[in-house]
C-alpha cells in the first residue's frame, strides 16, 4: 500500500479506493454510509471515525494486512470517544445502522452487559421501551425501533458466532412493565437455543472474578466497543482488544451457561408471572 498520504486519512483512504478500481456510490453503499460522507471524509472536511475508517477498508475488500500497514494517521486515533448527546443530534436510528454494519462485518461477536439485555436479543415490545425517549419525535422513535429490529437478523447467519454473558441483576430489574419483562425473558431463553449463540448468566450466588464496570462488545479480534455513561468508546488498540477478550472470557467462565442459565432464567421469568 502507498505511503503518499500517511498524514490525511482522507487522502489515504481515497487513493486506496482508486487503487481498487471502486466507485464512491459503491464503497458508500457497502460502508452503509452516504456517498456525501464519504465524499466529505475524502476531501477532508469530516475526519473519519475508527468505525469509519474499518467499514470503509472492509468495503474495499482490502487484506488484513493492508488493513494492518494503513499508516496509523489514516486510522485514526486508536481509541476515540463519541459522546451520547451527539449521537441524539445525528440521529438514533443511523447510529444503530452504523452498529449493524459494524455487526454483519463480524464473525465472533461477544458481549458483555452489566445493565441491560443487549439490544440483539430484545423483545420487540423490549425495544419499543427503550426508544421511547421523551425528546424523540415519533418518526424518530419509529425508525430507531425498526433499525435496531433489523439488527437481528443477523443472529440467523450460521456462518457468524455470538457469545453474550449477562449479569443476573439485569434480568432482574423492573425497568419495564411485568408482561414485558417475561416475553424478554422468553426471548432471551429462546434465542440461546440457537446454534451459533451462547448466553451466559453471571450469578448473583457466585463468585465474580471481576467487576463489571462497564459493557463492551468486541468484534472478532480487531476492535472493541464500550459503553460508558457519557460517550461510547471504540478502541482497536491491540493492546486494549486483547484486554477486553481476555476480561470477557473470565466472566464467561464463571457464568452459567445451557440448562442450567436457563433455568436460572425461567425462574426470575416465573417470579414476574406471580
Amino acid at each position: 500500500m502507498s505511503d503518499e498520504h500517511p498524514d490525511d486519512p482522507g487522502k489515504a483512504l481515497r487513493a486506496l479506493r482508486i487503487a481498487a478500481d471502486r466507485t464512491a456510490e459503491t464503497v458508500a453503499r457497502r460502508a452503509a454510509m452516504s456517498p456525501a460522507k464519504l465524499s466529505k471524509i475524502e476531501n477532508g472536511r469530516v475526519l473519519p471515525t475508527v468505525q469509519d475508517v474499518d467499514l470503509i477498508l472492509t468495503a474495499l475488500g482490502v487484506s488484513e494486512a493492508v488493513k494492518a500497514a494503513f499508516p496509523e494517521a489514516a486510522r485514526g486515533a486508536a481509541t476515540e470517544a463519541t459522546a451520547w448527546r451527539q449521537l441524539r443530534r445525528t440521529g438514533h436510528w443511523k447510529h444503530q445502522q452504523s452498529i449493524k454494519a459494524v455487526e454483519t462485518r463480524t464473525t465472533v461477536l461477544r458481549l458483555f452487559q452489566g445493565q441491560s439485555v443487549p439490544g440483539l436479543l430484545q423483545s420487540a415490545e423490549c425495544v419499543d421501551v427503550f426508544a421511547l425517549h421523551p425528546e424523540l419525535p415519533e418518526e424518530a422513535k419509529a425508525r430507531t425501533v425498526a433499525a435496531r429490529l433489523e439488527r437481528q437478523a443477523v443472529l440467523y447467519d450460521p456462518g457468524r458466532a455470538f457469545h453474550v454473558v449477562i449479569c443476573e441483576h439485569v434480568l432482574r430489574w423492573l425497568i419495564c412493565p411485568a408482561p414485558v419483562m417475561v416475553t424478554r425473558l422468553d426471548r432471551l431463553v429462546s434465542l440461546s437455543r440457537l446454534p451459533n449463540v451462547t448466553v451466559g448468566v453471571l450469578s448473583l450466588g457466585r463468585p465474580m472474578p471481576d467487576f463489571p464496570m462497564t459493557c463492551f462488545s468486541a468484534h472478532d479480534d480487531r476492535l472493541v466497543i464500550v459503553e460508558t455513561f457519557h460517550s461510547e468508546i471504540t478502541t482497536r488498540d491491540p493492546k486494549d482488544v486483547r484486554l477486553y477478550l481476555s476480561t470477557f472470557a473470565r466472566f464467561d467462565a464463571a457464568a452459567l451457561h445451557g440448562s442450567e442459565m436457563r433455568t436460572l432464567v425461567e425462574g426470575i421469568r416465573d417470579e414476574f408471572l406471580r
